[in-house]
């Protein structure tokens, strides 16, 4: 089942810091959307997708998930990170239920149809050090997934993949969200990742970090990249990112606005 995500006028300023990393943030997400969130580096982008997660809680205003006030992490809201962060001297198998294990809820089924969905039943009992680093983040996602989340918090996940391997995760995780029922919120970089697995982009400024702006992708699922359709809606969301957020933000040709990783306190 997924969750309605509000977001009521959220700022935020780190300790020592004279200025806010985030100023009045306002948003409401729907059940079962999607939504990418991207800007430059320090834009307050992974900020905000951390209090999402229950992970940080704002200087001012609230995040509200099914109309109750965030105060902590649950495993409702699960975040999939830029690195795995897998176990090394566990399986495939071990590491995917280990969410199920700290909730005291051992389910083998659960975990071996898990593994189907994301195309590692052959890996369940191999150690997570022989695989490839696409594998790995499939072992993540079905950890995610263990704990039957609500909301799915992607934080550059495929950012240190290649790109053949990045874009078949980012049609698996589109379809397993529309299969799972899921809310999904994205961080990203790459505009293309942007409109491949997002119904509404939302774009950020920075100084402080702010919503300016938003693009609806109406195009069904799974997406085509090679389609005119696409094509268009990616030219629209570079064009839309570059009058908002000015000229020298101006997306590079891969498609990525900044290729440089964003630090905790500033992104």
């Amino acid at each position: 089942m997924s969750a309605g995500i509000n977001i009521d006028y959220i700022s935020h300023t780190f300790k020592g810091q004279a200025e806010p990393t985030l100023k009045d943030i306002d948003l409401t997400i729907k059940p079962a959307e999607r939504v990418a969130l991207i800007g430059r580096s320090g834009c307050g982008k992974s900020t905000l997708l951390h209090m999402l997660a229950g992970l940080m809680l704002p200087s001012e205003g609230c995040v509200r998930i099914h109309g109750h006030t965030l105060t902590r992490p649950s495993a409702k809201y699960n975040m999939m990170f830029q690195k795995p962060s897998l176990y090394p001297w566990m399986t495939v198998r071990q590491n995917a239920e280990l969410g199920l294990l700290f909730a005291g809820k051992k389910d083998p089924d659960k975990v071996d149809r898990l593994l189907a969905m994301v195309g590692l039943s052959d890996k369940a009992d191999v150690s997570v050090q022989s695989l490839s680093g696409g594998q790995q983040q499939r072992v993540a996602l079905a950890r995610s997934l263990a704990t039957s989340p609500e909301v799915l918090l992607l934080d550059e996940p495929f950012s240190a993949l290649d790109a053949f391997t990045r874009s078949d995760l980012q049609d698996e995780v589109s379809r397993i969200v529309g299969s799972e029922d899921l809310t999904m919120v994205i961080v990203t970089h790459d505009i293309e990742e942007a409109v491949a697995m997002a119904d509404r982009v939302l774009i950020m400024d920075a100084n402080p970090g702010r919503l300016i702006g938003e693009l609806t992708i109406n195009l069904p699922f799974p997406r085509n990249r090679g389609a005119r359709e696409f094509s268009d809606k990616r030219t629209e969301l570079m064009n839309k990112f570059e009058k908002l957020v000015g000229d020298d933000a101006s997306p590079e040709s891969s498609g990525q606005i900044d290729d440089s990783a964003a630090s905790f306190a500033a992104a």
